[in-house]
């Protein structure tokens, strides 16, 4: 029970850690969250910043979600506490302890949670993303059909029942965080994904 807790609580706080926050400040003394979309995930640094940084952000929080579904199946061996965690760094990095709750929309940690979970539908779902973003500009689009596929595939490819419903959650969460860039793919007035534009 004690591994459990810890894991748990451990999860949580890596994925709490602001990435974007930190390193937009430390090596490009940017605060991103006074730029762009006002967020501090992967797009808003990749728009603000440019493509390397945005790359190194998506990287590390891609590792937040990554490491804490690492650290379950090292301490526990249980799918379901595997599922915990990653559902922990997610709401870790959009509900962030270091940033009063609030952070980014989960979508690069959500992709490190299903890469160590369920690895084929993890690129799957990634090279989706990356096709309909190429197509289209619209990072949020990419982001919530991707995150709808989610479950889907875990399902098609005979996953445990947690892992079914992990993408349930997850895509649903990740879905709601985009409900303000939703609204705007609608009226057309969302911003297309461009490299190294502070506005």
């Amino acid at each position: 029970m004690a591994s459990v807790l810890l894991v748990c609580l451990a999860s949580y706080l890596l994925g709490s850690i602001p990435n974007g926050l930190v390193f937009g400040k430390l090596l490009w003394h940017v605060d991103l969250r006074e730029y762009g979309s006002h967020n501090i995930g992967a797009t808003n640094a990749w728009r603000t910043l440019g493509k390397g940084p945005g790359f190194l952000i998506f990287l590390l929080d891609f590792l937040k979600g990554a490491l804490s579904v690492g650290l379950a199946e090292v301490f526990t061996a249980s799918p379901l506490i595997m599922v915990i965690a990653g559902i922990l760094a997610i709401v870790g990095h959009s509900c962030s302890l270091f940033l009063h709750f609030k952070g980014g929309k989960g979508v690069a940690t959500g992709l490190g949670v299903i890469a160590m979970l369920m690895p084929v539908p993890s690129l799957i779902v990634f090279l989706v993303w990356l096709v309909i973003v190429m197509i289209t500009k619209y990072v949020s689009l990419g982001s919530c059909i991707a995150a709808a596929l989610v479950p889907v595939l875990a399902y098609v490819w005979g996953y445990p029942t947690p892992y079914v419903i992990f993408g349930v959650l997850a895509a649903a969460f990740i879905i709601i965080r985009h409900k303000s860039n939703i609204v705007r793919l609608m009226n057309g007035t969302e911003n297309k994904i461009h490299a190294g534009h502070r506005d």
